[in-house]
């Protein structure tokens, strides 16, 4: 038996909602490898290394919530805190 009261699919919202599912995805998988670089400086640094391991790891949960807000960029403030600690790591480790 069919159904043919069913309303039509909202293709608009499906659209937002893949598009906000993406966005997601992307600023998930730049924070975990910002946190997992943050755990490579608590391991194998030094007391500085350490600080700075707190200090980007805070750093990265704020960037992702502003990136969470942003929007289609919202990938951009992750992904400098990333390259940050990339740097700091270099210096410090």
């Amino acid at each position: 038996m069919s159904d043919e009261t069913a309303p039509a699919m909202d293709y608009a919202e499906h659209e937002r909602t893949y598009d906000a599912f993406i966005n997601f995805s992307k600023i998930g998988v730049v924070a975990i490898l910002n946190i997992v670089l943050c755990l490579i400086l608590f391991a194998f640094g030094g007391s500085a290394a350490f600080f700075f391991g707190w200090v980007m790891l805070v750093a990265t949960l704020a960037a992702s919530g502003i990136g969470m807000a942003l929007g289609e960029s919202g990938w951009i403030p992750p992904t400098a805190i990333f390259v940050l600690t990339v740097l700091i790591s270099i210096v410090t480790v």
